[in-house]
């Protein structure tokens, strides 16, 4: 008996074929994140723009200890320096005004509270209003990595970026809420790692009286050498950028 005619079944037509199509990209935010984002740079435009009208180191030095009564001053130096911050007062003057004012110690405890609530503030406006619509743009390699490092090692990561000299305070308090670094490491890194340069800058001010005293010469070397340290930075991170045009 002859053997049967074997035959390899036809595709159907109703059987969806292989994708041959371009590779999804990614996903673009909605347009409501991007409301939100152009918010935040109106709310960071106005702190600043508001500078125009008021000084907080004017009004943290300008008697503020004499109007207030003294339950009240503490909170509110602490608030206005906070304010200061978002504003994108520097924070050398702003620490400079804490020794000037209230010396040393309560200089240092009143600066690192407002450093802190002032950081909390920036990243609770940079976490609500901008990271969504900037996330889909953190895949690259380099931001990629950044971000991934922020996320699973939030408080390291927060802590060296509070030591490192020369970056920005308020820099920093962005690139975090824009990464995946979570709310409570943030925070307890930022706390810790103000305090050095905090304790520098408020001794400096506030043993300015006197020049000569180990206090003044020990907090004005280690700022030179934050300074320094800065302009280094800044040199090899153009070196860097050269580089990467030039290849």
């Amino acid at each position: 008996m002859p053997e049967a005619l074997t035959t390899s079944p036809l595709p159907s037509a109703t059987e969806p074929g292989p994708e041959t199509g371009p590779e999804p990209g990614p996903e673009r935010p909605a347009r409501s994140a991007w409301w939100r984002f152009g918010l935040l740079v109106l709310l960071l435009g106005a702190c600043a723009g508001s500078l125009l009208l008021w000084s907080p180191t004017d009004l943290l030095s300008g008697g503020l200890a004499d109007r207030m009564p003294g339950y009240w001053f503490a909170p509110l130096f602490t608030l206005v320096y906070a304010v200061g911050t978002l504003a994108f007062v520097p924070r050398p003057a702003l620490n400079a005004v804490a020794g000037l004012l209230l010396g040393i110690q309560q200089g240092v405890l009143l600066a690192v509270l407002g450093t802190t609530l002032g950081a909390a503030m920036a990243f609770a406006l940079g976490r609500g209003l901008g990271r969504e619509a900037l996330k889909p743009y953190l895949r690259g390699k380099v931001l990629g990595a950044l971000d991934q490092r922020f996320t699973e090692q939030g408080f390291r990561s927060v802590l060296v970026l509070r030591l490192l000299p020369g970056l920005p305070f308020q820099a920093g308090n962005y690139g975090a809420a824009f990464s995946g670094v979570r709310f409570l490491p943030f925070l307890l890194a930022t706390a810790i790692g103000v305090v050095p340069t905090t304790a520098v800058y408020v001794t400096a001010a506030a043993s300015a009286d006197q020049p000569g005293s180990a206090a003044f010469l020990v907090s004005a070397g280690v700022i030179a050498l934050l300074v320094i340290g800065s302009l280094v930075g800044l040199w090899r991170a153009a070196a860097a950028r050269r580089r990467i045009q030039a290849g």
